[in-house]
């Protein structure tokens, strides 16, 4: 069986209906995962994680600053309160049970205010980060940090990645390290350490085709099947044990 990974959705509040790109499901089943779509139902959070064996932050709207104790600013976009206090609680969730977990742009930007980070509400800088172009066209260039998860996955220091944002992360949570920036400095991906696979991108790589996406959603997949393999292995020893002593 393959390792069932959980893609966090869209929330449309006003007209109360989910909805998520097929980019992600397509994705995570060509990485040899099998994609299921997670709502925003707060009360269903330790079932999701019983039945996840991976967890995909998906992309979307603004965070609320709240998180990190700033004041709105006048750029900040459309924020879902729903959707921010049910994927920040499912992402240290995520953290706390070594389950992997991926963040894609906005998840990224969870993963990091789930563990304690903060966001730059509005990106000024001399580069855009918000391409004008087809979402798979590779619009500049990130560099990683040697030694990091990214770094073995892709097996280079220097890559082209997509770019539709205009919020970042500013300050890396408390567990987490920086493990790519642009060139002007901006965030571009960012990993727990002693985590088995925690890892935020800003890109899109869902979107991008190329052979680094597909290696780093090979990447995620292969942990996936790992944690599964693990859970699998505490649940027959627990049954093992259970029987021996009645």
């Amino acid at each position: 069986m393959r390792p069932i990974i959980g893609i966090t959705s869209n929330y449309e509040l006003e007209e109360n209906y989910h909805y998520l790109s097929d980019a992600y499901v397509t994705a995570i089943n060509n990485a040899g995962g099998a994609a299921i779509i997670v709502p925003v139902e707060e009360a269903s959070l330790d079932d999701y994680t019983r039945i996840c064996h991976g967890i995909l932050l998906s992309g979307g709207g603004d965070i609320d600053p709240v998180y990190w104790n700033e004041l709105p600013s006048w750029s900040l976009g459309n924020i879902n309160p729903l959707r921010d206090q049910f994927e920040i609680s499912l992402a240290r969730k995520c953290l706390s049970l070594g389950m992997p977990v991926l963040g894609i742009c906005r998840g990224c930007q969870v993963l990091n205010v789930a563990d304690g980070g903060s966001l730059i509400q509005d990106i000024r800088s001399r580069m855009s980060h918000q391409q004008k172009a087809p979402r798979n066209y590779p619009f500049h260039a990130i560099f990683i940090e040697e030694g990091t998860s990214l770094f073995e996955i892709f097996n280079k220091s220097c890559i082209k990645v997509n770019s539709f944002h205009h919020q970042a992360v500013k300050k890396a949570g408390d567990q987490l390290k920086v493990s790519a920036q642009s060139e002007d400095s901006t965030i571009e991906a960012i990993e727990k350490k002693d985590h088995p696979f925690a890892v935020g991108v800003q890109w899109h790589p869902e979107c991008m085709e190329d052979e680094n996406s597909a290696r780093l959603f090979k990447a995620f997949i292969d942990k996936a099947a790992a944690y599964k393999q693990k859970v699998y292995s505490k649940m027959i020893a627990y049954r093992t044990t259970g029987a021996a002593k009645s």
